[in-house]
């Protein structure tokens, strides 16, 4: 946090866990999402709790295969990185589509939020 990265835009925590916080601090944000931000990215995706390995490059691949399509750059904001909300949802809803509302379909799609523009 002591380094400011200026032309930081996007980060993508594909790992457990990466936005909870201490419990010794739960009126504090402080975890690895927030990290990101005070250094100086615009957006982070991150995930509140565990999550499934099998579906985090699948949501990956869609949330980068929507940020970084030919509309987005178009309209100027890929470069800024103001459809990372978006894309991730675009995301979400894939998979959400493919494996249901499940309890199961539940846990795998749920975890994943983003912070930021």
């Amino acid at each position: 946090m002591k380094h400011n990265i200026p032309n930081a835009e996007i980060a993508f925590l594909s790992a457990c866990q990466t936005s909870t916080g201490d419990e010794k601090l739960s009126e504090e944000a402080v975890h690895l999402a927030a990290g990101m931000l005070a250094a100086g990215y615009k957006g982070v995706v991150a995930t509140m709790w565990s999550i499934r390995d099998r579906y985090g490059p699948e949501v990956a691949e869609e949330f980068y295969g929507h940020l970084f399509d030919s509309d987005a750059e178009e309209d100027g904001e890929r470069r800024h990185g103001t459809k990372a909300a978006y894309a991730l949802q675009v995301a979400i809803q894939k998979l959400r589509a493919r494996i249901g509302d499940s309890e199961e379909g539940i846990l795998a799609w749920v975890p994943y939020v983003h912070f930021g523009i």
